[in-house]
């Protein structure tokens, strides 16, 4: 038996040979290596280690059968390489399976497994994020309402943003719609962790930095505030950049129902050349939609009405692309029709192009990332 994994592999430590060992439990192990060029395109940073060191490290390995660079890019770069060696198996953490991926072991006869992360003996869970100067700045999910925090939507009707602040456990991709960008610019001004402080003041500061006198597209301030203000947030908007009020809830049990509810699928990122303002259709009545279910959103949430949450959330989403078609593509929506059946609704992070698949039910989805909300 062939087993094929695929990932990073920087700054090598036990969870990665844990994993590695877990894959060979199946058959002779194959590992497929990220390009440096790849790991910048989708993580926005340098490798700590170059793909030279990288390749010896893993080859050296004793459950390691071969390894090499893949010499495709995004998060399928390894399809020529697996398509040449046929393998029985493809093996991946439960924050790297993807429907592409999926559905990609579908047509080759490949069977995917998804890893149970299991650390060897006694020995605690790593992972490379964890073992890098830790950050504690959060990232955010936009819940609902996204557009509605620029002023050429929301002079056509007030309406809210909502917003959830959730903790770094993992390194989300670059350009997926979760404020990576905004948090970027977080980490340049206080490097690690959020100071001391007036919470939406600090968001006032980063909006600014994000966006210099002379910007000409001025990033939504959702994104600034989603990564400052801790819990649950319905940003309040009405002509302007900066709501004019913003409703919060931090209750930890009520952020614990929100993480047992909602479960996010990786989707492929993002391409450069990806332009979402293309082809938009922006009306009064679309805007009216959109803040009209988003409101339901935050009712429904706030009642743990988890089915309304889930119905509104779609309606918000579908009125979203009513007016910005070019937030999905054709895998996008099969990705969303091959999940339809397992939640009540679903949405993608941010303003899209890709990124994740944001569901809301009461089902347990296979292979799906939880994500913890910041209570502080």
């Amino acid at each position: 038996m062939k087993v094929f994994v695929s990932g990073c592999y920087d700054m090598l430590h036990s969870g990665h040979v844990a994993f590695f060992e877990e894959a060979a439990t199946y058959g002779d192990l194959y590992v497929g290596i990220g390009s440096d060029k790849t790991i910048q395109e989708l993580k926005n940073r340098k490798t700590i280690n170059t793909e030279g060191e990288r390749l010896y490290m893993v080859k050296a390995l004793r459950c390691v059968k071969d390894a090499w660079v893949n010499s495709g890019s995004g998060i399928m770069d390894f399809e020529k390489e697996v398509i040449a060696l046929k393998p029985d198996i493809f093996f991946v953490n439960s924050d790297g399976f993807t429907p592409a991926k999926e559905e990609f072991c579908k047509k080759y006869g490949i069977k995917l497994i998804v890893s149970k992360r299991i650390p060897h003996g006694n020995l605690p869970a790593r992972s490379t994020t964890a073992l890098r100067q830790e950050c504690t700045i959060p990232y955010r999910i936009e819940m609902g309402g996204g557009w509605l925090d620029q002023p050429f939507v929301n002079k056509l009707c007030p309406g809210p943003v909502i917003v959830l602040s959730i903790e770094p456990d993992m390194e989300f991709n670059h350009r997926s719609g979760m404020a990576t960008s905004s948090r970027k610019t977080a980490i340049s001004l206080w490097h690690t962790s959020i100071p001391e402080g007036d919470r939406e003041e600090l968001a006032h500061t980063l909006f600014c930095c994000d966006n210099p006198p002379g910007t000409v597209a001025v990033s939504g301030s959702q994104d600034s505030l989603g990564l400052m203000l801790p819990g649950f947030n319905k940003l309040n908007y009405d002509n302007g950049y900066w709501p004019v009020s913003i409703d919060s809830v931090r209750d930890g049990e009520f952020l614990s129902y929100l993480e047992s509810h909602i479960s996010l699928i990786a989707l492929p990122p993002r391409q450069n050349d990806y332009h979402v303002l293309g082809n938009t259709n922006v009306t009064a009545e679309g805007a009216r939609r959109l803040a009209e279910a988003t409101e339901r959103i935050w009712k429904a949430a706030t009642a743990r009405d988890t089915a309304e949450w889930g119905k509104a959330t779609k309606e918000s989403f579908d009125a979203q692309i009513a007016m910005f078609p070019n937030m999905v593509s054709p895998e996008i929506m099969n990705s969303i029709a091959e999940y339809s059946d397992k939640a009540y609704g679903w949405k993608i992070s941010g303003a899209g192009g890709g990124g994740y698949l944001i569901l809301i039910g009461d089902q347990d989805i296979p292979n799906a990332i939880r994500v913890r909300a910041c209570r502080a």
